[in-house]
């Protein structure tokens, strides 16, 4: 018998909009390709539920590769809290994250610290695990990268670190839902495809 699984993705590309709050970001053109290509895909045949946070990328990717499978939300899957700067150019954003993973208890520039978000998103996946309305079968969580790598990194049993991090938007790691041993690493969204 099959192991049933827990699929972590993150978002594929965004619409950059240093106008607008980034959890209101939509996907763009190419993100939306990419998660669209995915609806359908075999893997999905055995999954009972998506779950996904409330912010738009997260939502609007687990709209599209959902079809007839039940879509569920919640808030606290959300990526790591950075509401204290708001959107920062690319180059200064990758130094904050760098400091946000190699001093997990500290908070940058008024950031949530890595450890209370890591603690949030393995309380969050936890609760989507044990929730009655995900069902039998195997289970996708659609959200963030930041978040996603701070739950790898406990799955593993390995400290906060930003080595661990996803090589770039849309990706994706496998998890054996009832024994939480993860099958394998980050992965291009592409590779579900085939799975």
């Amino acid at each position: 018998m099959s192991p049933r699984l827990l699929r972590f993705l993150t978002h594929p590309q965004v619409r950059v909009d240093p106008a607008t709050p980034v959890p209101q970001w939509d996907l763009s053109d190419v993100g939306r390709a990419r998660a669209a290509a995915l609806a359908g895909s075999p893997f999905l045949a055995a999954t009972t539920s998506i779950w996904s946070s409330t912010e738009v990328k997260a939502l609007r990717t687990a709209e599209l590769i959902a079809g007839g499978i039940p879509h569920l939300v919640r808030e606290d899957l959300g990526e790591n809290d950075r509401s204290a700067t708001g959107f920062v150019p690319p180059e200064e954003f990758e130094a904050l994250a760098d400091a946000f993973f190699a001093h997990p208890d500290e908070s940058v520039r008024g950031w949530a610290t890595a450890a209370d978000e890591q603690r949030r998103i393995v309380a969050a996946v936890d609760a989507v695990l044990t929730d009655e309305r995900s069902g039998d079968g195997d289970i996708v969580v659609v959200a963030h990268g930041g978040v996603g790598t701070l739950l790898l990194c406990h799955l593993l049993g390995r400290p906060i670190t930003r080595e661990l991090d996803q090589p770039g938007q849309g990706h994706y790691f496998t998890v054996d839902r009832d024994t939480r041993v993860v099958q394998h690493g980050w992965r291009p969204l592409e590779e579900l495809s085939v799975e």
